[in-house]
C-alpha cells in the first residue's frame, strides 16, 4: 500500500500535477524518510541543479510592542515591559550606519502590531522612504500581510491602495510571516486576535497582482494536525498556480521557550520530513528555504540534500527565533554559509531578493562580503 501511495505522488509531483490532502498528509506522517528526501531533492535538482541561494542581508525588527500578544509568541511586549522598545526611522537607520552594511542587498523588515496611539500609517511608510532615501541599492523586503491589513485600517485605505502606496515608498518584496497555520481552529487557539488565514491569503494574492512578489511560511510544531498543515500547503499551492507571485516557501519549526502556549520542540527527524514534504507538495514554488536560524547551521546544511535550495542570509541580529529559545548564532558571514553550501557538494549563489542579479560566491570576495 505504502509503495503503491508513494509511487503515485512521485509520478503527480514530478508531472507537476497537484496532490490531494491526503497525500499530503501522507507525506507529512507515513512516507518513507529516505524516499520522501531523495523525492524532495531530485525535485530540488530538476529546478536548480547544484546552486544554492544565499543573500547577505540584514534582519529589522522595529519594535516588539504588540497588541495581538499570540499565545506562541516569545518575541512581543507591552509598552509598560522592561524589554519593549520601538524605534523611529532615523535610529533604524544611524544603527545600520553604524554596524556597516556594506555589500547588504536585503532588509529584511517585520515587527509587531503596536497600538494606533504608538504608530500612524505614516510612521510604516517612513520606515520605507528613509531607508529609500539612505541606501539606495538596498531591496526593501518588508512587512508581513498582518502588518499591511493593520496599516490599511490605520490608513482608511483599502489593502490594494495601501500596498500601492508603500510599493511607491519604495517596498520591493513582502515575506511570508503571520501565516502560522490556516485553519480557523488553529488561530483560535494560538492566535485569535490576527487576521484569518483567508485575510493573509487575500493580502498575497492582491500584492501578486500589483507586481509584488512574495514568500509564504507554515508555523508547525505546536496545536495543529496533519490535516490541517496539508490543507494549509495546498491552499498556497493554490494561490501559486493561480498568480504565480511567490518566490520561497518557509517551514517554521515552533519553538516554546518564552511564551504562554508552551510544549516541546520538533526533532530533527520532524524538520527534515516538514522541509522534504513542502518541497514535494509545493512543487510549483521555486524556492524552499532551510532557514538556519530556527534550525541551526547543521541541520540546515541536511536540508539542502532533502528539498532546500536557500539558507536565507547573513541576518546578522535576530531577535524573533531567539526570543523562544534558538541556539543557532545571531548572524554569520556570507563565508560560512557558502561554506555549509559546498559542504553539502552545491554550488553558493549569491542573490538579491527578488533571486536577481546572481552569481557564484568566490572566496576571494570574502572580506567584501562579510558584514
Amino acid at each position: 500500500m505504502r509503495d503503491s501511495v508513494q509511487s503515485t505522488i512521485e509520478r503527480k509531483a514530478l508531472s507537476g500535477e497537484r496532490l490531494t490532502p491526503d497525500e499530503v498528509v501522507f507525506l507529512l506522517t507515513d512516507a518513507d524518510l529516505h524516499w520522501l528526501g531523495g523525492l524532495a531533492h531530485e525535485i530540488r535538482m530538476k529546478l536548480h541543479g547544484d546552486r544554492t541561494y544565499v543573500v547577505a542581508n540584514r534582519h529589522i525588527n522595529y519594535t516588539n510592542i504588540c497588541q495581538n500578544r499570540c499565545l506562541f509568541c516569545s518575541f512581543s511586549a507591552d509598552a509598560t515591559d522592561d524589554d519593549a522598545y520601538f524605534l523611529q526611522p532615523d535610529e533604524i537607520v544611524e544603527s545600520l550606519k553604524a554596524d556597516g552594511v556594506q555589500d547588504v542587498r536585503e532588509f529584511h523588515i517585520v515587527g509587531a502590531i503596536p497600538p494606533r496611539e504608538l504608530a500612524d500609517y505614516g510612521y510604516y511608510r517612513g520606515i520605507l522612504t528613509t531607508l529609500r532615501e539612505a541606501f539606495l541599492e538596498v531591496q526593501l523586503k518588508a512587512f508581513t500581510a498582518v502588518e499591511v491589513a493593520w496599516m490599511a485600517e490605520l490608513s482608511g485605505m483599502s489593502v490594494r491602495d495601501t500596498l500601492l502606496d508603500l510599493k511607491d515608498a519604495g517596498l520591493d518584496a513582502m515575506p511570508g510571516g503571520g501565516a502560522e497555520v490556516f485553519a480557523d481552529e488553529v488561530r483560535l487557539q494560538i492566535c485569535p486576535d490576527k487576521i484569518s488565514g483567508d485575510e493573509w491569503l487575500a493580502v498575497h494574492r492582491t500584492a501578486h497582482e500589483l507586481g509584488i512578489p512574495t514568500n509564504a511560511t507554515m508555523l508547525y510544531g505546536h496545536v495543529e494536525t496533519p490535516k490541517q498543515k496539508a490543507e494549509h500547503l495546498l491552499q498556497l499551492y493554490d494561490l501559486q498556480d493561480e498568480t504565480g507571485g511567490f518566490q520561497a516557501f518557509i517551514p517554521l519549526a515552533y519553538h516554546p521557550v518564552g511564551n504562554r502556549l508552551g510544549g516541546e520542540f520538533t526533532t530533527g527527524v520532524e524538520d527534515l520530513r516538514h522541509v522534504a514534504a513542502s518541497r514535494v507538495a509545493l512543487h510549483k514554488f521555486p524556492h524552499i528555504k532551510a532557514y538556519w536560524v530556527e534550525y541551526g547551521l547543521k541541520l540546515a546544511q541536511v536540508m539542502l540534500l532533502w528539498g532546500a535550495d536557500d539558507v536565507d542570509g547573513t541576518v546578522v541580529y535576530e531577535r524573533i527565533y531567539h526570543a523562544a529559545g534558538a541556539t543557532a548564532p545571531k548572524g554569520v558571514t556570507i563565508s560560512e554559509l557558502a561554506g555549509i553550501i559546498r559542504g553539502a557538494g552545491l554550488k553558493p549563489i549569491m542573490r538579491d531578493a527578488l533571486y536577481r542579479d546572481m552569481r557564484e560566491y568566490e572566496p576571494v570576495d570574502e572580506d567584501a562580503q562579510e558584514v
